[in-house]
């Protein structure tokens, strides 16, 4: 299969709280339909796509409605990028055990519930590198 692209997509009941959202924590941008928003990155990547669901009904991690996705994000600067996707209208749903380690994570919610990670140390970009080359036997 040749992939020619791969979009995220996420039922919100408020279009436009949801892709401002992510466009804000990709540098980017939406493009608006009345029942579909594309967010494109910062480098004009198509990314993520928010679907009208008016009665989406938010996952409540961990105990409740489970999670529909997750998205994992990997960060050189957590404090930076937690009081940035605050900023943007995220919510806290499990702080880090210690948040000055070298390697941890945080839960948030986006603005319709969805749960995320911000990741940071785990693994480096060149911890990845030598594991994906061991592995493909390069």
């Amino acid at each position: 299969m040749n992939m020619v692209r791969q979009v995220i997509v996420f039922d919100a009941a408020d279009l436009h709280a949801e892709s401002a959202f992510w466009a804000g924590v990709l540098g980017g941008h939406v493009l608006e339909d009345a029942e579909w928003h594309s967010v494109i990155d910062a480098a004009g990547e198509w990314r993520i796509g928010v679907q009208l669901a008016p009665n989406h009904v938010p996952p409540d991690w961990p105990h409740g409605i489970p999670q529909q996705v997750h998205l994992d994000l990997h960060v050189d600067d957590p404090r930076a990028a937690h009081d940035e996707v605050m900023a943007l209208g995220a919510r806290l749903l499990q702080a880090a055990a210690d948040f000055d380690a070298d390697e941890g994570h945080q839960v948030y919610a986006d603005p319709a519930g969805h749960p995320f990670c911000v990741g940071w140390g785990h693994p480096s970009q060149e911890a990845l590198a030598a594991f994906v080359s061991s592995r493909l036997g390069q």
